[in-house]
C-alpha cells in the first residue's frame, strides 16, 4: 500500500508512532514539496519546521530498520510556490502526485482532505482536535505557582505566592538539552491538537503559546544563548467587589468612565484587575471584545478576544465597529501604533480600558503626549487606575479647563489646562498645558501654604 502524508499530517508526527505500534506499513511517499515547506518553516525559525524534519529523519531510521519503505518523490517546488504555501500551492502539488501513484493521502488539514476526495482520491484523515495529550509542563506548577521558568543547564526555577508577594524556589536537577527539548515538543503539539490551544505568535528563535490557562515563552539561539521556557498561569480569578473600591469609583466605571488607563510596573496585577472589569460589564450585560498580543486575558465565552498581531490598525477598527461593543479591553498599550489605535476606536464613540506599563498613574498619562494632540487628551481619557501590589492604589480624573495655570497669575496667560485629580479626594496634582513649544505637566500642590503654616509655627515657638 503507498501512502503520500502532507505537511500537516508530517507536523503531527503521527507517522512514526503507527508504525512503530504496527497499525500502519507499506510505501511511504514523501513529497520533495513537504520537505521545502519544513526546510522553509524552519530557516525562518518556526518550531513546526524542525519538528516536521525530525519526523522525517526518524521515518528514514524506520527504513533502514526495514519496517517501511521510504522514497521521496515530485519535483522541488519553485520559490513562489513555497512563499504562497498556504495558499494551496503545496497541497496542489502533493494532491497530483498522490493521483499519479495511486497512493492514498494521509492529511490532518480538513481542507485538503475535501479536496483530494473531490478528485477521487483515497483519503486517511487525522482529526488531531478529538485527541488529547497531556501537557507536560504542568508538573511544574501547584495552587501557588505563579510562573515556571526553565532553562537549558539550570535547575528549574518557579516563582510561588502572588503579585508582589513572591519568592523563587529552585525544583529539581539541572535540565538537559533534551529535557528542553521534549518539554518545547511537547507545548507545540498540545497548542496544535488541544481545542483551547494556539501558537499565537512564531518568529526566528522565539515562539508564543497559549494553552487554556497557560502563556507559555519558548526562546532558542540565536534569539537567546540557549533554549529557555517561561510559562506563566494566573492562580486566581479576581471579581471587582474584591477590589473593596470605594462606591464612587465603582458608579464612576458604571456611568461615567469611557476612556479608562489601568497602569502599575510588570507584576503588579493589571491584566487582573483588567479581567475583573470586563467580567463586571460583561454581568451587566454589556458587549464585551478584547485586543491583545497575545491572548492571554482569562474570561469567558460571552467575551471575544482578537489578536492584534493578526490584523492591522484599519482592520481592527472595522471590525470593532462594525460589532459594536459597548467596551473595548485593550491588553498592553505599547507602541505609537498601539495608542492611536486606543485613541481612534475612542474617538468613534466605543468605551475604552486600556492596560499599559507605568511606575507611576502620572507617567502612563504621559506617554500619550507627543502620540496625540494635546487638545484631544481628556476626550480620550477620562480616568487612570494605578495597580500597585494586586489592589487600586490611585485613581486620577482627567478634565480640560480654559484658566491661568498655577504658579501664574497674568490673565493674558490664560489658556486650555487639563487637571489630573484625585477623584476621591478632588484634590488637583498635576495640570498639563502648553507654554511656547513646550507640553508642561506640572505637579500641583499645597506645598506652599503647608511651608507657610509650618514658617508661622516656627515664628511663634521662637517669640
Amino acid at each position: 500500500m503507498n501512502y503520500v502524508p502532507d505537511t500537516s499530517v508530517i507536523i503531527e508526527e503521527i507517522l512514526s508512532k503507527e508504525i512503530l505500534e504496527g497499525t500502519l506499513s507499506g510505501t511511504i511517499l514523501i513529497h520533495n514539496a513537504v520537505v521545502a515547506e519544513l526546510e522553509h518553516q524552519a530557516n525562518t525559525g518556526q518550531e513546526i519546521g524542525l519538528i516536521g524534519l525530525k519526523e522525517i529523519k526518524t521515518l528514514r531510521e524506520l527504513s533502514e530498520q526495514g519496517k517501511i519503505t521510504l522514497e521521496f518523490i515530485g519535483e522541488r517546488p519553485s520559490a513562489e510556490q513555497i512563499k504562497y504555501a498556504k495558499k494551496g500551492e503545496i497541497d496542489a502539488l502533493i494532491r497530483k502526485n498522490t493521483y499519479d501513484n495511486n497512493a492514498t493521502l494521509i492529511t490532518a488539514d480538513l481542507v485538503q482532505a475535501r479536496s483530494a476526495e473531490a478528485f477521487g482520491i483515497q483519503v486517511k484523515y487525522y482529526d488531531f482536535k478529538k485527541s488529547s495529550k497531556e501537557l507536560m509542563i504542568k508538573k511544574y506548577f501547584d495552587k501557588h505557582t505563579m510562573s515556571a521558568h526553565l532553562k537549558e543547564g539550570v535547575p528549574a526555577i518557579t516563582k510561588q505566592g502572588k503579585p508582589c508577594t513572591w519568592d523563587y524556589v529552585k525544583t529539581g536537577e539541572k535540565l538537559s538539552k533534551e529535557e528542553m527539548e521534549e518539554l518545547a515538543d511537547n507545548i507545540q503539539e498540545v497548542a496544535r491538537i488541544d481545542d483551547k490551544g494556539f501558537i499565537e505568535l512564531s518568529r526566528k528563535g522565539s515562539t508564543i503559546a497559549q494553552i487554556r490557562e497557560y502563556r507559555i515563552v519558548i526562546t532558542r539561539p540565536p534569539f537567546s544563548e540557549a533554549l529557555e521556557i517561561t510559562a506563566v498561569k494566573p492562580l486566581k480569578e479576581m471579581k471587582l467587589s474584591e477590589y473593596e473600591l470605594p462606591e464612587k469609583i465603582i458608579e464612576r466605571l458604571d456611568r461615567e468612565a469611557n476612556g479608562v488607563i489601568v497602569c502599575g510596573s510588570p507584576g503588579a496585577g493589571k491584566s487582573t484587575f483588567a479581567e475583573a472589569i470586563a467580567r463586571h460589564y460583561q454581568k451587566k450585560g454589556s458587549i464585551i471584545k478584547t485586543i491583545e498580543s497575545p491572548r492571554d486575558l482569562q474570561l469567558g465565552p460571552e467575551i471575544t478576544q482578537y489578536n492584534k498581531s493578526l490584523a492591522t490598525n484599519s482592520e481592527m477598527h472595522d471590525i470593532l465597529l462594525l460589532s459594536r461593543p459597548d467596551y473595548t479591553i485593550f491588553d498592553e498599550v505599547r507602541d505609537t501604533n498601539d495608542f492611536k489605535l486606543y485613541a481612534d476606536l475612542r474617538l468613534s464613540g466605543i468605551g475604552m480600558l486600556g492596560v499599559m506599563h507605568g511606575s507611576s498613574a502620572i507617567d502612563s498619562i504621559q506617554r500619550f503626549i507627543g502620540r496625540i494632540e494635546l487638545g484631544m487628551l481628556a476626550s480620550i481619557i477620562d480616568t487612570v487606575i494605578y495597580i500597585d501590589k494586586g489592589m487600586v492604589a490611585k485613581v486620577y480624573g482627567l478634565k480640560m479647563k480654559m484658566k491661568t495655570p498655577s504658579g501664574m497669575y497674568e490673565s493674558d496667560l490664560t489658556r486650555p489646562v487639563i487637571e489630573v485629580k484625585d477623584y476621591l479626594s478632588g484634590e488637583l496634582e498635576y495640570e498639563i498645558y502648553t507654554y511656547g513649544e513646550q507640553t508642561i505637566v506640572m505637579p500641583v500642590t499645597n506645598n506652599i501654604k503647608k511651608e507657610k503654616t509650618s514658617k508661622e509655627k516656627r515664628w511663634k515657638r521662637r517669640r
